[in-house]
């Protein structure tokens, strides 16, 4: 017999092996120490038990554990879409080098930059990036800045010795608009735990209020942590955290959306 005819039969198996387990490898290299990973386990959890079901003839168990499927599918695409969304930008062809480097992209790595430097440091902070709802009820009882973002004034304004750092502060597009903003804790829910303190709490309370995304480092372990529409996802890595504001905030081709339009981008930078 041949030498390709004895081969040909663990071919197919050993390409599809090899794509699932790049597959697995990659999603758990993404998912890995933040919220979501938390999901991954509870998806091998829940395969384990609908083989042993399968295995044990369980026919009733079967078919709700079915019918779970079909509504987890949906809800996981809707909580974890800004997750999703990088993990397929991620595939794509295009190297970075050939991205052009807009002015968004100009702030969120100032931005990035500022927040993994603190959170080194362990510097604690809270970060408000307006979204559609004003925060100008709560800037009104701070001390107002209005002043062109940077690395330097961001950092200035959270370190220890400032009179300021005890607060939160307001971004609306590249301007930062207050410090030291005093906000509202988040209810009891089952997005808080006994671990999280104070400023996570603020952090995640003005979000069941407002639309804005709130960046919270901690300054106990160091860890990044955004929260949006009431939920807090902990642990950040860096290239998340980008992948996550570029989901929310990169300004579209249109002219409409949200206050974070792309003239509002480019008015403080090319007054510069």
């Amino acid at each position: 017999m041949p030498l390709s005819q004895v081969i040909a039969p663990f071919v197919v198996p050993t390409i599809e092996i090899s794509f699932i387990a790049i597959a697995v490898y990659y999603l758990l290299s993404f998912f890995w120490n933040t919220r979501a990973m938390d999901l991954v386990l509870g998806i091998v959890v829940f395969l384990f038990i609908f083989l042993l079901a399968t295995w044990l003839s369980f026919p009733v168990l079967q078919q709700l554990m079915r019918y779970f499927v079909n509504v987890a599918v949906i809800a996981i695409l809707i909580i974890f879409q800004p997750e999703l969304r990088l993990a397929l930008a991620k595939m794509s062809v295009k190297g970075k080098r050939y991205e052009e480097l807009t002015d968004f992209e100009k702030f969120l790595d100032s931005l990035t930059h500022s927040i993994y430097r603190m959170a080194e440091r362990r510097v604690g902070a809270i970060i408000l990036l307006e979204n559609q709802d004003s925060l100008d009820e709560y800037a009104a009882k701070a001390v107002v800045l209005n002043a062109q973002f940077s690395s330097e004034l961001l950092e200035s304004v959270f370190a220890v010795t400032s009179p300021l750092h005890d607060g939160a502060v307001i971004i609306r597009g590249s301007t930062i608009v207050a410090a030291s903003v005093i906000l509202p804790l988040a209810d009891e829910s089952s997005q808080i735990s006994r671990s999280m303190g104070t400023r996570h709490r603020a952090a995640l309370g003005i979000t069941q209020l407002r639309d804005t995304l709130s960046i919270v480092i901690s300054e106990e372990s160091g860890r990044v942590s955004i929260a949006r529409d009431s939920i807090m996802t902990r642990g950040v890595k860096i290239d998340r955290f980008k992948g996550i504001l570029r989901s929310i905030f990169n300004p579209p081709k249109t002219e409409t959306t949200s206050k974070f339009a792309l003239q509002e981008w480019l008015k403080p930078w090319k007054e510069t």
